[in-house]
């Protein structure tokens, strides 16, 4: 503040990452500022004038500000003015709507058609024109809706009625690069006129109506983007949402906060909202509606009672269900699998040494401890470095004696010599029965040297495979799509686990290994089992698992989270998809209680 300020006593502004205020004060009000930023959690001295909080926590007790001595002189700077003005009006909204209060403000579906505009050609369902009349209801607006329902041209129709009406006249999409392609194919076709439609990649059309990014270019175009916002009245989207469930603790998540102020409206999509519970859903509804969606989701879920939780929450959200699709239900089924002796050995030895060694200290070490464990299960071998990352393990069958005396080391390098890996031997009969049948299968493996090692052994089926290192990804997937005599498809849920649909030629998945991501999980289920599956077709996934392993706690942890999210989201299908019947990434997956699951495993062998 300078001497020009005479008037004012407390000032509040953005800094300059957009998720914190900074508020600074005079000398006169010096032990004002220092009471006021102690009331809060976040709150923290900058030095002896100023000092700031974070941006959520201040929206969410507005009121706190009521306590300062010189109310008169408070002053905003205009951008947080307008979007605590917005977060005031929004706070009433959502309250009348939780309060079950009057709905004089609500749109029917039945309106949706004739507040398009005269640009909008594209076909919408009856579930589409219900949930765009539910998000422009709100200022402010969550689509949760399933994977194949047609989230992206809901996203797009609100943004047409929107524009229809002045309030906005650009569109900032944040995706995965692999809805790049959905984004380019909607906005052509669902107006007129194709909307014009840029990709930023280093370059910037300025006059763009609709700039798409991915997340992990977008903390380094922040500056750019920010710009971008502010030139012209705009809505932000982010599709697949949960990328940035971390919220401001996540490089994504802070990215998304410091934009989303600068947007006229928000809106998220993703069908998997909770992947680790509870938190994660508060960071996703903090960024549509700082400080009061947080505090809401916090509220709902604090007493443990799910289905009321589901039904506080549901006006704040939309959700088109597999169920209201019409999809026929999948098949889940776990199969486990016994570890040959050598292979239980040398679990049994890697946790011995994991639980005397320095894995418990940090959230780090535990990831590569889940890592490694959840190779361990699947072959040992996995762990040991090859010629390189890509190097597939060379089979010989069948088994061999066991030489006396050989080391740990040696018998973990010699592994796939004596013992072939039973997780492996079960994918590929599996495989060969569903070709046998001409069932084309999609294999799931997390790791990319299980992934060519099963590329190797499947060999006469002509797979394809897709993982990070692939030059030829659109190739592989065409030629499984395509090509007869392409029976199987091999990939990891962290490359394919999204925007790609596989519904209309695969009705078969095998996964090979999972780890603690539940949205990855169930992201990766959804590429066969989307909106325009035939009627009556026979959907069948089978998950292997290694008894007495590290698998064991990720499916229970899984179905877990699963459940959560069923149950907040009032959708029997997802919580069916946690009761796999039995038949005859990753560290940035451990949650705090997939850590106490696993520590647990280690400590009880």
């Amino acid at each position: 503040m300078t001497s020009g300020d005479t008037g004012t006593s407390l000032h509040l502004g953005f800094d300059e990452t957009r998720t914190r205020v900074v508020l600074r004060t005079t000398e006169s009000y010096r032990q004002g500022l220092v009471q006021l930023a102690a009331r809060f959690r976040t709150g923290g001295q900058l030095g002896p004038l100023s000092a700031s909080v974070a941006l959520d926590e201040l929206l969410a007790d507005l009121t706190v500000l009521s306590g300062w001595p010189d109310r008169q002189g408070v002053q905003w700077d205009p951008d947080l003015r307008s979007l605590v003005a917005g977060v005031v009006k929004d706070a009433q909204t959502v309250k009348e709507r939780l309060d079950g209060g009057p709905a004089r403000r609500d749109i029917a579906p039945s309106d949706v058609p004739g507040m398009l505009g005269d640009t909008w050609t594209g076909e919408l369902s009856t579930f589409q024109l219900r949930d765009i009349a539910k998000l422009l209801s709100l200022q402010h607006g969550a689509n949760f809706s399933v994977p194949g329902a047609g989230k992206t041209r809901v996203a797009l129709a609100v943004y047409a009625a929107q524009k229809s009406q002045g309030k906005v006249s650009r569109v900032l999409v944040v995706c995965p690069k692999s809805a790049y392609d959905s984004w380019r194919y909607e906005t052509a076709v669902c107006f007129k006129y194709p909307l014009r439609t840029h990709v930023l990649d280093g370059s910037m059309d300025q006059w763009a109506e609709v700039l798409i990014v991915n997340y992990e270019r977008l903390d380094r175009s922040l500056g750019m983007l920010a710009s971008w916002l502010k030139a012209s009245p705009s809505m932000i989207i982010l599709d697949e949402a949960h990328r940035m469930k971390l919220g401001a603790r996540g490089t994504y998540g802070a990215a998304c906060m410091a934009l989303g102020p600068l947007a006229e409206r928000r809106l998220i999509l993703t069908g998997t909202p909770a992947p680790n519970g509870a938190k994660d859903l508060e960071n996703l509804l903090g960024f549509v509606w700082p400080g009061h969606g947080q505090r809401t989701v916090a509220q709902a879920v604090a007493g443990g009672d799910l289905a009321y939780a589901s039904s506080v929450l549901r006006p704040l959200f939309t959700r088109t269900t597999k169920q209201e699709l019409g999809l026929p239900p999948v098949q889940l089924s776990m199969r486990y699998v016994d570890m040959p002796p050598l292979h239980s050995e040398i679990y049994s030895s890697l946790v011995g040494g994991m639980r005397k060694g320095a894995a418990r200290e940090d959230l780090s070490s535990l990831g590569r401890t889940a890592l490694r464990l959840l190779m361990a299960a699947t072959s040992p071998a996995l762990l040991l470095e090859g010629a390189s990352r890509y190097e597939p393990l060379a089979y010989q069958l069948p088994p061999l004696e066991i030489p006396q005396g050989s080391s740990l080391y040696s018998l973990m390098q010699n592994l796939p010599d004596y013992e072939l890996s039973p997780k492996y031997k079960e994918a590929v009969a599996i495989i060969a029965e569903n070709a046998a049948q001409g069932r084309k299968t999609l294999v799931w493996t997390t790791f990319v040297r299980s992934l060519t090692t099963l590329e190797h052994m499947l060999e006469k089926f002509s797979p394809a495979a897709v993982y990070g290192g692939t030059a030829d990804r659109d190739e592989q997937l065409r030629r499984f799509r395509e090509d007869p005599s392409c029976m199987v498809l091999i990939s990891n849920p962290a490359t394919l686990g999204e925007g790609v649909s596989l519904h209309h030629i695969c009705h078969d998945a095998v996964y090979v290994d999972r780890d603690f991501m539940a949205g990855r999980y169930l992201q990766s289920l959804d590429r066969i089992h989307r909106l325009g599956l035939a009627p009556g077709t026979d959907t069948r996934v089978t998950v292997l698992a290694a008894r007495n392993t590290i698998d064991e706690v990720v499916a229970a942890r899984l179905d877990q989270k699963v459940q959560f999210m069923g149950k907040i989201l009032d959708d029997p299908t997802v919580q069916q998809l946690a009761d796999l019947q039995e038949e005859p990434s990753v560290a940035a997956g451990l949650a705090p209680s997939d850590i106490e699951a696993l520590l647990r495993h280690m400590g009880n062998r």
